[in-house]
């Protein structure tokens, strides 16, 4: 099996493509595949090659049509950009710009441009720090350039070296979320807004506020003009979809779509037939064949969908970009859908557990993909995941563990879960009963009276957010968000609550007797099991703890946003870890039991950090070039988990590699 595994990873490796945009990268994504997917479009020279924007900054490529695709390029210094436009230059398809907006600070953005066809990305100056929401080339004049971002309009007519504002000084015309150039006028702009939508026919001159017919205070996601009739305009809305046939002069609302499924993210026109109208959903696709008049619904309600691509020479061939699916494919006009997500890899990897019974077998948890995701298995290195989330019902996974018995035990949103060896569906573990002894007076038969105690039990269940569980020979703990509970019987019965006061934990190890807990902003100890528990002083100054970890020798460690802490005697005293490691944002720190060593990671690189001297000193170890989370070791090779990229694999040439060994944590 070790040689199975390091002969995957290799393979893996050298399959990778990377632009010379994206930059170097040396380990391999393993999947799963899926994840959110914001945006598509195709090459207008070759529609066999599609783009795939997210929102994490990277651009996936797809020479096949949407079958395969690969990672092409990361756009921006962070992880926070949402790229929900990408846009070709029709008669010159290796200039190609792409719109950004920050997810963490909304007045953050930028529209980068390639005149290479991806190979380098440059930031257009003029736009930088606009959150750029929406985007659109005049098909008349390729030169014009019009965007929209929260303070406005802006529009390029010479390809992007300068930009202006057109939309008004008064700051009327703003929050953009849509734009639409009439394809034969390049002066004529439609902007949908926040609020409703406006139009100017003289390039920002005058504007005009077209509203009748809408219902007031409709967020305007997507406008689009006829390519027949440019008097005919489309506009999708919270409160539906509408048509107007004088330019938006007037407009009527279409029905067909049912109030629920009204959050219409996108429209798409068919290249090939302007009467096919597409309406991308949070409840799923909906099609026109008649411009509008009646409407179907062609996807599963769940489905979320932020983009539409239909092959300008197929028209049968239809791509979705969704939320949570990744890409789904129709080669039949919508009729049926497939997922087409080879190769594209969007996963938040909460937990990676090796199966310790089966060592073929690795198992991961992911959070924020619904019924999509839960709980994912692969037998063959990574070549090939399947779901195993039956009983789950959507529930993110954010601590995955396994019992001596082989039974494997999930910490859920919503309370902790169990999978027995053999079984194919979870099943709740979140019996609670609390006892209280109570004091009452008993009268004896001399008239004297006595305090006699009894206990009483309330029976609950454990319903909250559970973040990390320990599962020791004896006793099992669970750290959730209604406190620290304990199970003598394997997660039969539970009981606990609050600990010292607090009530929200999201970490826990024990070691013999040493028991730590975390909060967001505290770290507990106790020497007794629990019996007894003081409140640790890692800084003079707030701090926010990610995790815990307890080593053999009982020294413990904090990962915290604050960089690592390191107490040497039960928490009575700590130590701010700074020799080798950075002083922010350290995400983990673990104990990897086959080469008694600790490893950490750190949300401000790649880099798997070591130290073999029981955390005095750090060395860097191997750089994986993506965010980490956490990391684990699998038969001798670290395997990661990334908040965005999935599961990650060092390659079995990386030069600081792991020392060899069967082992894994």
């Amino acid at each position: 099996m070790k040689f199975s595994w390091l002969k995957l990873l290799t393979m893996l490796m050298l399959a990778s493509i990377c632009a010379a945009g994206a930059g170097t990268r040396q380990w391999a994504v393993l999947g799963p595949d899926g994840g959110d997917v914001r945006s598509l479009a195709y090459d207008p020279q070759d529609p066999n090659r599609v783009f795939l924007g997210t929102s994490t900054g990277v651009i996936f490529v797809s020479e096949d049509g949407g079958h395969n695709w690969a990672r092409f390029a990361k756009l921006g210094s962070g992880d926070d950009y949402v790229l929900d436009h990408i846009v070709f230059d029709p008669h010159n398809s290796k200039t190609i710009f792409v719109s950004a907006w920050s997810v963490q600070d909304q007045s953050a953005g930028d529209i980068f441009r390639t005149h290479n066809g991806g190979k380098d990305w440059d930031v257009l100056p003029a736009m930088h720090g606009k959150s750029v929401r929406a985007m659109a080339l005049s098909a008349s004049d390729p030169k014009v350039i019009v965007a929209g971002a929260l303070d406005g309009v802006y529009r390029s007519t010479n390809g992007g070296n300068n930009w202006q504002r057109i939309s008004s000084n008064d700051g009327i015309v703003k929050n953009i979320e849509s734009i639409a150039v009439d394809p034969k006028d390049p002066n004529v702009i439609y902007a949908g807004t926040w609020h409703l939508a406006w139009k100017t026919s003289d390039g920002g001159a005058t504007w005009q506020h077209i509203n009748k017919g809408m219902i007031d205070d409709s967020d305007v996601f997507s406008i689009i003009v006829s390519s027949a009739n440019s008097s005919e305009v489309f506009a999708s809305a919270c409160s539906g979809i509408y048509k107007s046939t004088s330019g938006g002069d007037q407009f009527q609302k279409l029905p067909g779509i049912p109030f629920t499924a009204r959050r219409t993210r996108v429209l798409k026109q068919d290249p090939s037939n302007p009467a096919v109208v597409y309406a991308g959903t949070t409840e799923g696709l909906w099609r026109s064949v008649d411009e509008g008049k009646t409407w179907k619904r062609m996807s599963n309600p769940e489905v979320v969908v932020n983009d539409v691509l239909i092959d300008p020479r197929n028209s049968q061939r239809v791509l979705l970009a969704t939320d949570r699916s990744g890409v789904l494919a129709s080669d039949d006009s919508a009729a049926s859908f497939s997922t087409s997500n080879h190769g594209y890899t969007h996963r938040y990897v909460s937990a990676i557990l090796p199966d310790g019974k089966e060592p073929n077998t690795l198992y991961i948890g992911v959070v924020n993909d619904r019924e999509f995701g839960g709980v994912f298995l692969t037998r063959d290195g990574g070549q090939s995941w399947q779901q195993k989330s039956s009983g789950l019902d959507g529930r993110d996974v954010f601590t995955l563990k396994q019992a001596s018995n082989g039974t494997l035990v999930a910490g859920t949103n919503r309370g902790v879960f169990e999978l027995v060896s053999g079984s194919a569906a979870w099943r709740p573990i979140n019996n609670v009963v609390l006892e209280k002894t109570v004091s009452h007076t008993v009268k004896l038969k001399s008239g004297k009276t006595k305090t006699a105690t009894s206990t009483v039990s309330t029976r609950s269940v454990l319903e909250g957010r559970v973040s990390d569980t320990d599962l020791g020979p004896s006793r099992w703990y669970a750290a959730t968000s209604a406190g620290l509970f304990m199970s003598k019987d394997q997660g039969k019965v539970w009981m606990g609550g609050p600990v010292a006061g607090q009530q929200d934990v999201v970490s826990v190890q024990a070691q013999d007797g040493l028991l730590v807990a975390a909060t967001r902003s505290s770290v507990l100890v106790s020497q007794d099991a629990g019996a007894a528990w003081h409140l640790a002083v890692l800084a003079s100054y707030p701090i926010n703890v990610r995790s815990v970890t307890v080593a053999p020798d009982g020294q413990i460690f904090a990962a915290t946003h604050e960089g690592a802490f390191h107490s040497a005697d039960s928490g009575q005293s700590w130590n701010h870890v700074v020799a080798g490691l950075p002083d922010k944002d350290i995400t983990s720190v673990t104990y990897d039991g086959s080469h008694k060593r600790l490893l950490a990671t750190s949300g401000q690189t790649g880099v798997v950090f070591e130290s073999s001297d029981g955390g005095s000193t750090w060395q860097r170890g191997p750089d994986s070039g993506f965010p980490l989370r956490h990391i684990s070791v699998v038969h001798g090779h670290y395997v990661g988990a990334t908040p965005f990229d999935g599961v990650i694999a060092q390659p079995e040439n990386e030069p600081q590699s792991a020392n060899a060994g069967g082992g894994s944590n």
